[in-house]
């Protein structure tokens, strides 16, 4: 069963219980997959980003056709599920519940081991990315994604590294995307290199739970360290 199919059935057990908020599909998440946990870290992934991807929308006050195109990239949405997905962003942007509560809504459903909680830091990797799709990260959008990362409980290393995927440029940014300073010896910048290319590589992405259809989130890394690689990378072997 595919992901949306996942989702779509949850919509539908649901709102034939009569419940239509965020907080009740986390609880049932949680409740539903408990045996499963690789279908749970799937869906659950699947719930955050299309459910924080709403409220960043409303957080900003305004949409872009640009914005709506990367979301549909990042989701590479069946036909015949599109209606599933959309209900969900809908419920979320009319929920009153604020951002906060969806924030640690999600990273309560990562308590439970090391993989699934590196499924947070895939989630605001694709939040940035939909953000910056119609050419730069809006001054609300990156106050959200700062605050989001807070609430998820990742370093301010963490976020500067996906601040410095999606916005910085040049040198500096290229040494921040590799987790490396200027000053570090060439055989460290390589090793850095080679060990985000192994942990970003998708088998390892789908290992800790984000959805096969979500694959557009690790080509699009996987770019920019490469990226990062090409600016300071010569360093490495010389």
């Amino acid at each position: 069963m595919s992901i949306f199919s996942s989702l779509g059935q949850l919509l539908r057990d649901l709102a034939s219980s009569g419940l239509s908020t965020i907080e009740a599909i986390v609880e049932r998440i949680r409740s539903s997959f408990s045996g499963d946990a690789e279908t749970r870290r799937r869906v659950a992934f699947s719930v955050a980003m299309i459910a924080l991807s709403a409220k960043m929308a409303k957080a900003d006050g305004v949409v872009s056709q640009d914005e709506i195109s990367a979301f549909r990239r990042i989701f590479q949405i069946p036909p015949d599920e599109v209606r599933n997905v959309f209900r969900l962003y809908d419920l979320a942007k009319q929920d009153t519940a604020g951002f906060e509560s969806y924030a640690l809504k999600m990273r309560g459903l990562c308590q439970s081991g090391e993989g699934e909680c590196a499924l947070l830091v895939d989630v605001l990797d694709g939040l940035f990315h939909i953000a910056g799709a119609d050419g730069f990260v809006h001054e609300r959008e990156l106050a959200f994604l700062e605050r989001v990362s807070q609430l998820f409980g990742l370093s301010a290393r963490q976020f500067d590294r996906l601040k410095a995927r999606h916005i910085s440029g040049g040198e500096a940014g290229a040494y921040a995307v590799l987790g490396v300073e200027p000053t570090d010896s060439p055989e460290t910048i390589r090793k850095h290199y080679i060990a985000l290319v192994r942990e970003n590589h998708p088998d390892r992405l789908v290992a800790r739970g984000v959805p096969s259809e979500f694959m557009a989130i690790a080509t699009e890394r996987m770019k920019a360290i490469n990226a990062a690689w090409e600016t300071v990378g010569k360093l490495a072997v010389t």
